[in-house]
């Protein structure tokens, strides 16, 4: 039997934020992360293709929360005490500088998360953190005010315990046994699988400010869109797969969606469509492409209006004014399907948020039991958002173990 002070299960994001910044704070105090798998931080590797997008450059505490779908309430306090900004200073005052891109999404200076994996390994060790690996959790509970963690070679007892493992429905059924309730969980951030010829031979295209409605609901959601060879991806939609987690896991991710490609109505639209066949009679309407559309997108749209290739803008007759008209501003696409955004999963669901005291990340159904990151159903939008939850967390956690 292994003796800590803390055991933090989960060597990911916010375990390690968690341990170092105990570390930081606390004289004496022996910290273990324990990792089920042979490697530590899989999952900040892999994000923002490689290169860890750390957090977002929004640096208002309401602003910033209204990019969660779930946990918008409950984090604007927690953001009041650790911020974007904080993160920023944390990494650089370890070594690590940080650069903001032009979305607003941080990155390392160098483009590469082992920047940030070598931060943490080396703070860790500085700091005499034991990291230690291929310690799956088999149970834990609470013994006469003491937590002991069983794992399939060894046995940890600690008088805090932080969970600390993303989504991992293994260790939700623990945490359902302890008694808390555990919502469901469904992917948040995903693209959409599409077959549409409107699309099939033109991916890699992609259209800016683009408003996306899916029919019969009230979800909505603004910006670019990226046509892929299985559908479409890019903020518009991914955004509207992290609100609509829930009712589009309802629909068995079968639904239709409407596209406004041009963010204007179709009055208007047909109206200005009236004024280029009068101002551009002599020119072909496929070649010239109008209101800033790609000319690949606007091409396939002028296609599906029923207008042939050779057509001028003078042969357009009112029907086909009315189609293309339609096709710019309220187009349908039938969604058949998801695929997982890149190699990043992100999952709606977890502990109860109210079952999770914000102040300090404290479970209110055990004491010195705390959860950070996405074990709690909070989950954000693409853009570093998700990594911002987990180090706000970890860091409250710390701030508050021995209070």
């Amino acid at each position: 039997m292994k003796q800590y002070d803390v055991v933090i299960i989960g060597g990911g994001a916010a375990g390690f934020f968690a341990a170092i910044n105990i570390a930081e704070q606390y004289e004496n105090i022996k910290v273990a992360i324990l990792e089920r798998g042979k490697d530590v931080l899989s999952k900040v590797k892999i994000s923002g293709g490689g290169r860890c997008n750390v957090t977002h450059a929004e640096f208002d505490p309401q602003e910033l929360t209204s990019y969660y779908p779930r946990g918008e309430k409950e984090l604007l306090g927690p953001f009041h005490t650790f911020m974007t900004g904080d993160t920023m200073e944390w990494f650089e005052t370890r070594g690590v500088p940080l650069k903001i891109e032009e979305d607003g999404r941080i990155f390392p200076v160098s483009n590469s998360s082992k920047s940030i994996i070598d931060c943490f390994l080396n703070q860790a060790q500085k700091h005499g953190v034991d990291v230690l690996t291929n310690q799956s959790v088999t149970n834990f509970k609470n013994i006469n005010d003491t937590w002991q963690v069983v794992t399939k070679t060894d046995v940890f007892t600690s008088k805090k315990l932080i969970v600390a493992t993303g989504s991992n429905p293994k260790i939700w059924s623990f945490l359902e046994q302890l008694g808390h309730t555990i919502i469901k969980p469904v992917p948040s951030l995903f693209t959409f699988n599409i077959d549409d010829k409107r699309i099939k031979d033109i991916p890699g295209v992609v259209a800016k400010n683009v408003e996306v409605k899916v029919v019969g609901s009230s979800l909505e959601s603004f910006g670019s869109l990226l046509i892929t060879h299985w559908g479409m991806s890019a903020p518009s939609i991914l955004k509207l797969s992290a609100f609509g987690a829930l009712e589009l896991a309802k629909r068995n991710y079968k639904f239709e969606i409407e596209i406004n490609f041009i963010n204007q109505d179709y009055d208007k639209t047909l109206s200005e469509l009236k004024e280029f066949k009068q101002e551009f009679s002599k020119k072909t309407v496929v070649n010239y492409a109008q209101f800033d559309l790609p000319k690949r997108l606007w091409k396939t749209l002028v296609t599906a209006s029923l207008i042939n290739e050779e057509a001028r803008w003078a042969d357009l007759n009112k029907l086909q004014l009315e189609n293309l008209s339609s096709q710019l501003t309220k187009a349908i696409f039938k969604v058949d399907g998801k695929s997982t955004f890149k190699e990043e999963f992100v999952t709606a669901g977890g502990v109860d948020l109210k079952e999770v005291n914000f102040k300090n990340y404290q479970s209110r159904l055990h004491n010195n039991l705390y959860l950070a990151g996405e074990i709690i159903n909070i989950d954000a939008v693409t853009g570093g958002f998700n990594f911002q939850n987990a180090w706000t967390g970890a860091y409250i956690v710390a701030k508050n173990l021995y209070q």
